[in-house]
């Protein structure tokens, strides 16, 4: 599928995070992307002809109408339960904003959704992480997209604004072993953040129809495409 130059719109939701950040990167120097709009809690740190960089209140995101009618939403929000301060806290953010947010795009006619998640997503894991990433899937799967790209990476690689102490003692972990995972466990290997991002990208010009599901392994491999 060809796509003409400066013709598609995209909104990034969580712009300031570890894939967002490499999404904005990508999408800005992307030639097909004429407007690119950010809703983030914090100023923008850059400014660039095609971008247009809102500070927003998530909890009242249905209320930003006229910015959310673009072509794809990239979502890349999401924190800690450290990060957050509580489960509850947690499951705002991780839910409520994410869920929240692709209802209102979705009733603002965007075309298609790209979700960040995680592996083992699952709705009824006993894992708490697990099932709230799980919980938000089956949340947007219902809504009214024309496509639903969601990624499901395994631990993420590279550097966050914010030191997380557990990822990067699985990072360190993980490192001797990762190579030994072969055949169905190499979603299993950590991934790093760039190539989740371009892999979206790729994907969304791409726009597959449906609900479409990408985890580590498959990633990898359309970010070296």
């Amino acid at each position: 599928m060809t796509t003409p130059a400066l013709t598609l719109s995209a909104l990034v939701l969580g712009a300031t995070g570890l894939v967002g950040r490499r999404c904005l990167d990508l999408l800005l120097g992307d030639e097909a992307y004429g407007r690119v709009v950010v809703l983030a809690r914090k100023p923008a740190p850059r400014e660039h002809p095609k971008l247009r960089w809102h500070v927003t209140d998530f909890a009242r995101v249905h209320e930003y109408g006229r910015l959310l009618g673009v072509d794809d939403v990239f979502c890349c929000l999401g924190t800690t339960i450290r990060a957050a301060g509580s489960r509850e806290a947690f499951y705002k953010v991780d839910f409520g904003h994410v869920v929240g947010a692709a209802r209102a795009t979705a009733e603002s006619g965007a075309r298609q959704l790209l979700l960040v998640s995680a592996l083992g997503a699952d709705a009824h894991s006993r894992v708490f992480y697990s099932r709230v990433k799980g919980e938000t899937e089956r949340a947007i799967r219902d809504l009214p997209f024309r496509g639903t790209q969601i990624f499901r990476p395994s631990l993420l690689l590279g550097q966050r604004e914010e030191f997380r102490l557990g990822e990067r003692v699985a990072a360190l972990a993980l490192a001797p072993v990762s190579l030994l995972l072969k055949g169905t466990a190499r979603k299993y290997r950590p991934v790093p953040a760039r190539a989740v991002a371009e892999a979206m990208v790729r994907v969304a010009k791409i726009a597959p129809p449906g609900v479409n599901v990408f985890e580590s392994d498959r990633i990898v491999a359309l970010a070296a495409a």
